[in-house]
């Protein structure tokens, strides 16, 4: 029986650390936009595995170890945060690929970027044709921020000349027929949402979802959509 209670136990006990991990520096690790973090992602995933499955080595070793790295990796975000130079090594730069509309050949080569790389790149930006583009950089997550030249950049409303009002983060209400209290505040108090209900012939309990969108317009999706024939698609 022990056998399997020991797997077992592992497993679970490093899920809970990684879950734990995860929320102190998920956001680090998740993007993986540096070098550093990249390579925790992996060396966590590694740590992780053999915590759970690999019983011939002994798990405060693995523990101890694990919690090392992540020392090491706080100090780097420390380091790099304090220190530019460090931050350079740390994290890396990006890479000027296209400057003024015109392919940086040299560049190119040091990152070992083919013309069709870039390409592929480009049409992930919309960009089909490379004319188009005044700059770009491949960036050290290996994705592409591109600048369009002028002429091909889309108009704003500022260019238009057109009115524009001061745009919020939405405000969610209700989530699955329950009050979200903490978002209660202000304007937006519990009568208020639901004399808006009312208003509407429907309860709280009626609503799927409501929120008050980036427009100050508040949304509301109901559990029965009354659809005649819905798309059933995942």
């Amino acid at each position: 029986m022990e056998e399997f209670l020991v797997p077992i136990g592992r497993t679970l006990t490093s899920f809970v650390l990684l879950v734990f991990v995860t929320l102190v520096i998920g956001k680090h690790i998740n993007s993986h936009k540096t070098h550093f973090s990249f390579a925790l992602s992996v060396s966590i995933g590694s740590f992780i595995a053999n915590m759970g499955f690999h019983t011939n080595l002994k798990f405060m070793d693995i523990l101890i170890a694990f919690i090392a790295l992540l020392i090491l990796y706080y100090l780097c975000l420390l380091l790099s945060w304090r220190s530019r130079w460090i931050r350079k090594w740390l994290s890396g730069r990006p890479t000027v690929l296209i400057e003024n509309g015109k392919i940086l050949d040299t560049n190119m080569k040091k990152v070992k970027l083919s013309i069709d790389d870039l390409n592929q790149l480009l049409r992930e930006k919309n960009v089909f044709n490379v004319g188009e583009v005044e700059y770009a950089l491949l960036e050290v997550s290996g994705g592409l921020s591109v600048i369009k030249k002028s002429p091909f950049q889309p108009p704003t409303k500022q260019d238009l000349g057109m009115a524009y009002a001061k745009q919020s983060l939405p405000v969610e209400l209700i989530m699955d027929g329950k009050i979200i209290a903490k978002n209660t505040s202000g304007i937006y108090s519990q009568d208020w949402i639901e004399a808006e209900c009312k208003n509407r012939n429907l309860r709280v309990e009626d609503i799927y979802y409501a929120v008050i969108n980036t427009g100050g317009v508040l949304f509301i999706d109901k559990y029965e959509d009354k659809l005649s024939s819905p798309v059933d698609l995942e």
